[in-house]
């Protein structure tokens, strides 16, 4: 595999022809770079104007590899010949090198080049590409590429030392100004490159006591020179970056603005920058955005460029890059979406509060549905992302990213009902996937018993890196050494937390069921943002009820439901049946043959089949009332397929006597007030993964923190503590 480096620009803020002199003092050798240990010039060429100047050299470099490889290798020194071409003129140095010693098995070709900045003529850039590229190495292939590697960053790392080590050489010689080169000055005797330093009256190099200085110059300096010296200084990266190409980053920049990074990951990120200005179509990621998608892959190129892409076509098809002009948060998440922003933590990092044990997240799933819900958490994300950017220049440091305060008082059970947590993995995938790297750090304070039930659930899609970012404090210890002072300045602890800072965020509280979507709201929602909806509706006739199958392969598994009666009465059954249940055509009434008066609307129980004999009834009827919200579970005993029945509810239905089903169809036909709808969401768990979370409840308490239970169905405590008693149980909670 070929290895690639590709350097930030590095700006020197001396004029080309000082910087040029002070490179010259690097040869023959240079006590800085210890493995640099000697350097013969095999050709040299001057045009005749002597604004060219071409030299050739072989340099012979002590590689630090290990002795054995040095004896397989058969060689003590590695042969470089380095290629210069210096244009007086036009105020340029390219520079061309490649390995002479083991050419045929590996291959090794950098170029440099010195040029003047684009906007200030008198500093100088410096630019700088590598490849490596081995074929062969008697076997220790691997080996050699990461001694190549790190010599060659550790190289790079001096580069610009260097230099600024023999300017500094320089101006305590005396010598802080270096003519250029002019069509007269041609006439002058050329030195060789080795002499630079011993002939400086030939090549025009003016000692700093020969520059005029005006009548007020003081501490030998003018007053002009001083104040250009602190205009240079204080001259913006914005100013400095004008007029450098927008494939480029300075390397000022760079520390500025994204952090210290090795010089290996400066090239990761300046090549992905450069790969999507040559092949993406669009608008290009700011700098730091690239960054956390290289850093969350460990600056791999191809796995960041890979997952970059996916989440650049996703903003793309969703307009994300617009969401936060053109989202405007439902008064609904304003009242009792209990989180905010909140000032900053001790590092510059925004500071977002969340107080999720006061939120009601099944409220806010059936006022808002999932589409909304999502767009308010990346309008939190884009929020953050902006500032970041703001803090990154108010505090004169990179802030790539935020700490999060997660306050879980009053956190229970009813937090973990299931279509919520699935909304939250949900949310939680999209985040991971287009937000990498964004969060510094999650404080999780005043975590209950309960808390070990949902970090199992949701810990498993959570980025390891981002794992490593938690920090749980139990009861009251966040309040302690070590804890919320250590990361939060003691004035901006909120008051809810001890502190005597006020907070805006919400207080929450539980959503009205007035608010709450109706059924038709639902099947009409545009679902963009998401793949799959989590509930399904369905319409129950008299005569009609709506039914789902469920096939269990192995014994002991957990079939869980959650459904809100959103019109009429209901009665809840639950069947098994050796058989499997004929899937009816969509069109039809199961084997009825009946069109049916709902489209989202199933039978499966076939008009010959024998209660007793066909199936059985493996739960009591449940009677639900409209507008009541059902959750429960059954732990099956046998596999074969299990139905779940939603059944109109009357008094004579539920009487010995009942119609034909096929009457009741037809009665349905005519009297269309006999109509229940229901909005329902299943899920078969793993018996084993059901019982861990179970005994995770048992170990934390009795679940009295469930809003109620029904007397028709058993505790879920019960079912999981005494299971050889009884397979069959359920929880309701409404």
């Amino acid at each position: 595999m070929v290895q690639k480096y590709q350097s930030p620009v590095r700006v020197y803020k001396h004029p080309f022809e000082l910087v040029m002199t002070a490179y010259e003092r690097r040869f023959p050798t240079c006590h800085l770079i210890p493995m640099f240990v000697a350097s013969d010039i095999v050709n040299e060429e001057t045009s005749e104007d002597g604004s060219t100047q071409k030299i050739e050299r072989r340099c012979a470099l002590d590689v630090d590899a290990p002795r054995l490889l040095k004896r397989i290798a058969g060689v003590d020194y590695v042969y470089f010949i380095q290629k210069n071409t210096l244009n007086r003129k036009e105020r340029t140095l390219h520079i061309e090198s490649h390995n002479e010693t083991f050419s045929n098995r590996v291959v090794v070709h950098e170029t440099c080049c010195y040029s003047v900045h684009p906007e200030n003529e008198d500093w100088t850039c410096f630019e700088q590409t590598a490849s490596l590229d081995i074929k062969s190495f008697f076997g220790f292939e691997s080996t050699v590429e990461k001694i190549a590697m790190k010599q060659y960053a550790s190289s790079i790392k001096k580069g610009k030392e260097i230099i600024e080590y023999y300017l500094k050489e320089l101006d305590d010689d005396g010598i802080t100004h270096v003519p250029r080169w002019s069509p007269s000055s041609h006439s002058l005797p050329l030195s060789s490159p080795t002499s630079l330093s011993t002939n400086q009256p030939e090549l025009g190099i003016v000692p700093a006591d020969s520059v005029p200085l005006s009548a007020d110059a003081k501490d030998g300096t003018s007053q002009d020179a001083k104040q250009d010296s602190n205009m240079l200084q204080n001259d913006s990266l914005a100013e400095i970056l004008a007029g450098t190409p927008e494939d480029k980053l300075d390397a000022d920049y760079i520390k500025r603005y994204l952090g210290d990074l090795t010089p290996l990951q400066e090239s990761c990120l300046i090549r992905l920058r450069k790969w999507l200005q040559e092949t993406h179509k669009g608008k290009i990621p700011k700098d730091e955005h690239i960054l956390r998608f290289l850093r969350a892959r460990d600056f791999n190129m191809d796995k960041a460029r890979e997952i970059l892409c996916q989440s650049l076509t996703w903003r793309k098809q969703h307009q994300v890059d617009y969401l936060l002009e053109t989202w405007s948060s439902p008064q609904v998440l304003q009242d009792y979406y209990t989180g905010g922003w909140h000032h900053h933590d001790k590092d510059g990092r925004p500071l977002y509060i969340l107080r999720l044990g006061q939120m009601d997240t099944k409220g806010l799933v059936r006022a808002l549905g999932e589409e909304s819900l999502l767009r308010h958490v990346l309008s939190i994300n884009e929020e953050g992302l902006r500032r970041c950017e703001e803090n990154t220049k108010v505090f004169g440091r990179p802030i790539s990213c935020w700490t999060c305060l997660v306050d879980l008082e009053g956190l229970n059970m009813r937090h973990l009902w299931r279509p919520g947590v699935k909304a939250l993995l949900r949310i939680i995938e999209v985040v991971e996937a287009n937000y990498p790297e964004t969060l510094g750090r999650l404080l999780i304070l005043r975590a209950p018993r309960v808390f070990p039930v949902l970090w199992t659930l949701v810990s498993p899609f959570i980025d390891e890196n981002t794992r490593k970012k938690f920090l749980i404090y139990a009861g009251n210890d966040y309040q302690g050494a070590g804890g919320l002072v250590d990361y939060i300045d003691k004035e901006i602890i909120p008051d809810f937390l001890g502190g005597e800072c006020m907070c805006e965020v919400p207080e929450g509280g539980l959503v009205p069921k007035s608010m709450y979507r109706t059924a038709e709201e639902v099947e009409n929602e545009d679902i963009r943002l998401w793949t799959e909806m989590i509930y399904q509706s369905a319409s129950i006739f008299k005569g009609a009820p709506h039914e789902i199958v469920i096939e269990i392969i192995d014994a002991s598994s957990v079939i869980t439901w959650d459904f809100d009666v959103c019109k009429g009465d209901i009665v809840f059954n639950i069947y098994h049946s050796k058989r499997a249940p004929q899937v009816p055509r969509k069109d039809t009434l199961g084997a009825h043959g009946i069109t049916s008066p709902g489209g989202n609307n199933v039978q499966l129980i076939d008009k010959s089949w024998t209660l007793g004999q066909d199936y059985s009834m493996v739960e009591s009827p449940l009677t639900c009332k409209e507008g009541e919200s059902v959750q429960g579970s059954h732990i099956t005993r046998w596999p074969g397929f299990y139905i779940l029945q939603w059944k109109f509810h009357n008094m004579a239905a539920c009487s010995a006597t009942n119609l034909p089903r096929v009457d009741d169809v037809l009665a349905t036909l005519q009297v269309s007030s006999h109509k229940c709808k229901v909005m329902y969401y299943t899920e078969v768990l793993g018996s084993e993964d059901f019982r861990t979370a179970c005994c995770d409840v048992q170990s934390l308490g009795s679940m009295t923190s469930l809003e109620s239970s029904h007397s028709g169905f058993s505790q879920l405590s019960a079912a999981t503590t005494n299971s050889n008693q009884s397979q069959s149980s359920s929880m309701i909670s409404r």
